[in-house]
C-alpha cells in the first residue's frame, strides 16, 4: 500500500508544517544524529571499497552501503539539509513562510555539519583509517582530494543531479505506508546516486573533514602517494573544501530539492488536482 503523489505532497506539506514549529534545540538535536547517520553510511562505503581497484564496481559496492544512511534518517525521525529542501513545497502552499523555511535549513545545515565533523574525528580516534596497512587512510585522502579538485560548475551541476535522487528517494519513502517499502525506496534510489558519483553536501561533510585528520597522518599521506599518485596534496585544505565543494556543492543540492524534485510535485500533482477538486 502507498499513497498517492497528490497524498504524498500533501503529507510531506504537513510535515514541513511541523518542521518549522518544533523548538531549535529539537531541530538541532535531529540534525546532529541525520548528520552522523550519513556520515556513518559514507565511512563504512570507503570501508567497503577502499582496496578496490576498479572504479565502477567500487562505487556499485559503495552505493549498497551507504543508503543504510538516509534508512536510519528517515525511520529514526532524523533532520537532514538535503531531504528538507522539499520544505519548499509548503512555501509554494502558503503553509509557512520563507524565513520560517531558511531558519530550519541554517539549523539544519549546522547540525548535519556537526554530526559529520564529530563522526570523522570518532573515525580517526576508533583506528578505522589503519585498515589494509593504512590504506583506507590514503583512500579517505583520496576521496577528499577528488572532492575538492571539481570545478565550481562541476560541484553545482553534480549537487543537482544528487538531490534529484536523494529527495526522489526521500518522497517515495514517505509515500510507502509500510517500513518495507520505505526501505527498498532508500536503497534503490540512493543506489544510483552514489554509483553516478554525485555530490551531496552532507555526506561532504564527512568525506572531506575525514580526508583532512587523515592528511595529518604522514603515514596515510605517504600511502596515497604512492598508492594513488598524489604527489600534490596542497588543494586538500580548508579553502578547497568550503569554497571549492561545499558551496557550489550545496546550492546544486537546493536546486535538486527544492526546484526538480519538490516544487515540481507540488504544480503538478498537488495544486492542480486541489483546485479541481474545490471546483468540484
Amino acid at each position: 500500500m502507498f499513497l498517492t503523489p497528490k497524498e504524498t505532497v500533501e503529507q510531506y506539506i504537513n510535515a514541513s508544517i511541523s518542521k518549522s514549529g518544533q523548538s531549535i534545540g529539537k531541530t538541532a538535536g535531529k540534525s546532529v544524529f541525520a548528520g552522523m547517520m550519513i556520515a556513518m553510511g559514507a565511512a563504512c562505503s570507503n570501508v567497503a571499497v577502499h582496496a578496490i581497484d576498479n572504479v565502477g564496481v567500487a562505487r556499485l559496492i559503495a552505493g549498497c552501503v551507504f543508503p543504510v544512511g538516509l534508512m536510519m534518517v528517515i525511520l529514526m525521525g532524523a533532520e537532514l539539509f538535503t531531504g528538507n529542501c522539499l520544505m519548499a513545497v509548503a512555501v509554494a502552499d502558503k503553509k509557512i513562510s520563507f524565513l520560517q523555511l531558511v531558519k530550519v535549513l541554517v539549523i539544519v545545515y549546522l547540525g548535519n555539519f556537526v554530526g559529520g565533523l564529530l563522526t570523522a574525528v570518532l573515525m580517526q580516534l576508533s583506528g578505522q583509517f589503519n585498515y589494509s596497512a593504512g590504506r583506507l587512510g590514503a583512500y579517505t585522502i583520496k576521496v577528499a582530494m577528488g572532492k575538492t579538485s571539481v570545478s565550481f560548475a562541476q560541484g553545482i551541476s553534480s549537487g543537482i543531479l544528487c538531490n534529484i535522487l536523494v529527495c526522489a528517494a526521500v518522497m517515495m519513502a514517505m509515500s510507502s505506508k509500510d517500513v518495507t517499502g520505505k526501505l527498498l525506496a532508500s536503497f534503490f534510489v540512493i543506489l544510483p546516486f552514489v554509483t553516478g558519483g554525485f555530490e551531496h553536501c552532507v555526506a561532504n561533510m564527512y568525506y572531506i573533514p575525514a580526508g583532512l585528520i587523515a592528511k595529518c597522518n604522514p603515514a596515510y599521506a605517504e600511502a596515497a602517494k604512492e598508492i594513488y599518485g598524489l604527489a600534490d596534496l596542497s588543494a586538500l585544505n580548508l579553502f578547497g573544501f568550503l569554497v571549492n565543494n561545499l558551496i557550489p556543492v550545496t546550492i546544486g543540492n537546493i536546486i535538486g530539492g527544492s526546484f526538480c524534485i519538490g516544487l515540481p510535485m507540488y504544480y503538478l500533482n498537488y495544486k492542480g488536482n486541489k483546485k479541481k477538486e474545490g471546483e468540484e
